[in-house]
């Protein structure tokens, strides 16, 4: 059961009538002990519930052996002004004698042995917290999906409509206006292929689907209580078993977006890479850090069976699925798109400057990490400080709004983007949602510096490489949201138009 107090308290002079602030030491503790009768042993009691009272008390009197204090035992100790324990010295006397003590208290409860924990869950004052930042990224959602609804509603249904028409009364002798602009000239241009490593993008993507399906997964066994918060390890076991047991997303993705992007010649390296790019980078890292660990004598090694039993579920489980996964990728129908490419591809104006890579990428995960990153401290401080994250509920809205924020933000930035005459989008939609990664990356630097009392170089190496590969999670996570939403944003504003 963790119990947190603090060891003082500080009392203004309006309290106590000096003319300074003066502090006061907690000395003293009353433990309640809750129990009750085991069904399987009429002779056992269940401890259900642990609760410590600090109180402040100048003990009168010195410790000797068979001797007790008239302040203790005599009457119940209770926090009083009168007898409160101040750290402060007189005269010349520069040591306080501090006697420590404590007293027990056994009382008999209904709580059940599977309710233990309740009281942790319930009543918590960062529950409003928790509601007021789920409902300012609510707003902010509504805010963007407003923005994009305005984008297709009024922007592009007015010119579709106008293109169309023009079209229709036209036919066959249809031209495209020299003067027409925006995103309907890029509708020859618009689906080309990434013109570099667009295998590498199929990887990336197929492997964020599966970071997507295997953390909403764990997180709505969370919500529907299937999974305990008090036990974490029990969470983290599920994700690794779900991030396994997913991996035929991450082929059939990787290879359905492969087969769109080329003949699919080398589908083979593209599977191979989905299956081992990914695990192998978070492997090597571990190992890196797990040597380290062994060196210096720590207790939290790993030992080198956990580490095979690991690889055996990679190897035997994983990359089956992937390859099973990518199997029927290629078996499906190609992707199909409403309009076709040009054998030439259209030269890319200059465009504005929050248009340019470097720009739109930090500028893409602004608006989704702020809408969770009041949440993430909770997450944070839970990993890191020995807190309990207790709101999974919370936890899984937050998730749906990260997701959606970081959809409409990269469909938003790709139409300001293809209106520019830019028409390639994809590794632009891919790191335009994967900045949110770099941004958890940087709040965990300033978390360490700001929060965290942590000395030595191992410490740090271990808080820097465990947020290093939860980044990397996130930025694929939200990398592959922002190209599948962006590719379903870009067939359904073309499939609009009429030019075929």
């Amino acid at each position: 059961f963790p119990i947190f107090f603090l060891v003082g308290f500080k009392a203004p002079p309006s309290y106590t009538g000096l003319d300074r602030d003066e502090y006061f030491l907690y000395n003293h503790i009353k433990f309640t002990i809750e129990y009750n009768q085991s069904p399987n042993d009429k002779n056992a009691v269940r401890i259900v519930g642990f609760h410590a009272h600090p109180v402040s008390i100048a003990h009168q009197g010195e410790v000797q052996k068979g001797l007790s204090l008239k302040t203790c035992g005599a009457k119940p100790v209770e926090n009083d002004k009168g007898t409160f324990l101040a750290l402060s010295t007189s005269g010349s006397k520069d040591v306080i004698q501090v006697i420590y003590s404590y007293e027990v208290y056994w009382e008999e409860s209904n709580t059940e042995w599977s309710d233990r924990w309740d009281i942790y869950l319930i009543g918590s004052p960062d529950d409003e917290v928790h509601l007021f930042s789920i409902l300012n990224s609510f707003m902010v959602c509504v805010f963007l999906s407003g923005t994009v609804a305005t984008i297709i509603i009024r922007t592009l249904k007015k010119d579709i409509a106008s293109f169309n028409e023009m079209r229709a009364s036209l036919g066959s002798d249809f031209v495209m206006p020299e003067e027409e602009s925006g995103w309907k000239l890029m509708h020859g241009d618009v689906f080309r292929p990434p013109q570099n490593f667009n295998w590498l993008l199929c990887v990336a993507v197929g492997t964020g689907a599966q970071i997507v399906t295997a953390i909403g997964l764990t997180l709505f066994c969370g919500f529907v209580g299937i999974l305990s918060p008090m036990n974490k390890g029990q969470t983290l076991t599920l994700t690794i078993m779900l991030y396994v047991l997913t991996g035929s997303v991450a082929g059939y993705t990787s290879s359905r977006l492969y087969k769109y992007f080329d003949k699919g010649t080398a589908w083979n390296r593209t599977t191979l890479l989905t299956a081992t790019a990914f695990p192998a980078i978070l492997v090597t890292m571990f190992l890196v850090l797990d040597i380290f660990l062994a060196f210096q004598g720590a207790a939290t090694a790993v030992s080198i069976w956990t580490i095979l039993s690991i690889f055996l579920l990679w190897v035997c489980v994983s990359a089956p699925l992937v390859f099973a996964g990518s199997y029927f990728g290629c078996r499906a129908k190609k992707i199909s798109v409403p309009t076709k490419t040009n054998q030439i591809a259209r030269v890319i104006p200059e465009t504005s400057w929050y248009l340019k890579p470097v720009n739109s990428f930090f500028l893409g995960g602004v608006l989704p990490f702020g809408n969770v990153c009041i949440e993430v401290y909770f997450v944070m401080s839970a990993l890191w400080l020995h807190q309990i994250y207790y709101v999974m509920g919370f936890l899984f809205a937050v998730l749906i709004v990260l997701m959606v924020s970081t959809a409409e933000m990269c469909i938003v930035i790709c139409y300001l983007q293809l209106s520019a005459g830019d028409h390639q989008w994809w590794w632009s939609c891919f790191f335009n949602g994967a900045s949110v990664g770099l941004y958890l990356f940087m709040y965990s630097i300033w978390f360490l510096f700001q929060k965290m009392d942590l000395v030595g170089f191992l410490p740090v190496m271990i808080y820097i490489t465990y947020m290093s590969m939860i980044s990397m999670a996130l930025s694929l996570f939200c990398g592959a949201v922002g190209v599948l939403s962006c590719f379903w944003f870009i067939r359904s504003i073309y499939g609009a138009i009429k030019v075929d």
